[in-house]
């Protein structure tokens, strides 16, 4: 199974919120994966072995560089847009 790790600044807020919300749509997809909330300072470590990194724009510059793809989500709260973010990139998970 593949992992996620969703990245904000602290690890305890956005980022698990992210979580929840992806873990909606891989749901709705009928698709699983294992989905790990992170901070900045740690992500590289926990995503050492990830297939996706969500995160912020803000942090996008900082997490380039790393295995995993880097995909910028604007609206954490919004299922389309991390729907259709996702919408190629789950189907190889």
């Amino acid at each position: 199974m593949q992992k996620i790790v969703t990245v904000c600044g602290m690890g305890i807020g956005t980022s698990v919120l992210l979580k929840m919300n992806v873990e909606k749509v891989l749901r709705a997809r009928g698709q699983e994966a294992v989905v790990i909330a992170a901070d900045i300072d740690s992500a590289p470590d926990v995503a050492i072995d990830a297939a996706l990194i969500l995160t912020s724009p803000e942090f996008e510059t900082q997490l380039n560089g790393l295995q995993a793809d880097v995909v910028v989500i604007s609206n954490f709260f919004d299922l389309a847009e991390i729907d259709s973010k996702l919408a190629d990139l789950v189907s190889e998970l």
